[in-house]
Parts: C-alpha cells; sequence; structure tokens
C-alpha cells in the first residue's frame, strides 16, 4: 500500500492501484485522465477534495461503479482515515483490490450495504 497516494476524489483507493506506477492521482495537475473525468472536475467546481464531501446524491462518472460510490459512501458515514486503515489492514489479510485488470474483490457487490459491511469486516 501506498498510503500517501490517498483515495481519489471519486472514492477509488489510489493507495492500492497496480496501475498507479507513475500516477501521482487525481489531485495533481498532470492527471492523464483530467479531460474526461467527470468527478474530478466536479469536486474541483465545488471547492472539494472529493465526491465524498458532497452532500448531494450523485452516480455520475465512476461513482457508476459500485467500489467507488461504496467507498464514497463509507468516507462519508466512517472518515477518510478509517477507509484506508481498512483497506490497508483487509490487504494484509489477503483481500485483493485488483484480482484481473482492474476488478477484484471490492466490485464483487451488487449491494452497496454489504459493500460497507465488507470493508468493515474484509469477510465475505
Amino acid at each position: 500500500m501506498k498510503r500517501e497516494l490517498g483515495i481519489a476524489r471519486c472514492g477509488l483507493a489510489c493507495c492500492l492501484c497496480s496501475e498507479n506506477t507513475h500516477c501521482d492521482g487525481c489531485h495533481c495537475d498532470q492527471c492523464k485522465d483530467m479531460q474526461w473525468c467527470q468527478n474530478r472536475q466536479c469536486s474541483i467546481d465545488r471547492g472539494l477534495d472529493g465526491c465524498y464531501q458532497c452532500d448531494q446524491p450523485c452516480r455520475k462518472g465512476l461513482l457508476e461503479k459500485i467500489k467507488p460510490y461504496g467507498f464514497t459512501l463509507f468516507i462519508r458515514k466512517y472518515g477518510l482515515d478509517t477507509l484506508v486503515d481498512l483497506l490497508e489492514r483487509n490487504e494484509a489479510n489477503g483481500v485483493v483490490y485488483h484480482r484481473s485488470g482492474i476488478s477484484g474483490d471490492y466490485d464483487d457487490f451488487d449491494d452497496v450495504d454489504a459493500l460497507l459491511e465488507f470493508i468493515k469486516s474484509g469477510r465475505k
């Protein structure tokens, strides 16, 4: 885990991303996806660090996917540091962020409440 990379504006865990070898995340001005990322632009326009600070219900951009949406809801409820701590614990216990491509254990849910419980427990 690269804790210093933290959580992306959309809720994705940059700190766990195996694709993140040459990326400083969406908080930097060199983000390769900054032209198309709705979540990055919206949070900047609203003066927020991320979607998790917004009080509007939203499923646009990457929030259409359960992992970033669930992570965003988790941060709103329990806090950013708690999410990163639990992701680190879960990784140490064998939970995989990216199993094949960009899908992993956190993507295996249809129900967001079940995902939130998985984050907390680290067990399916």
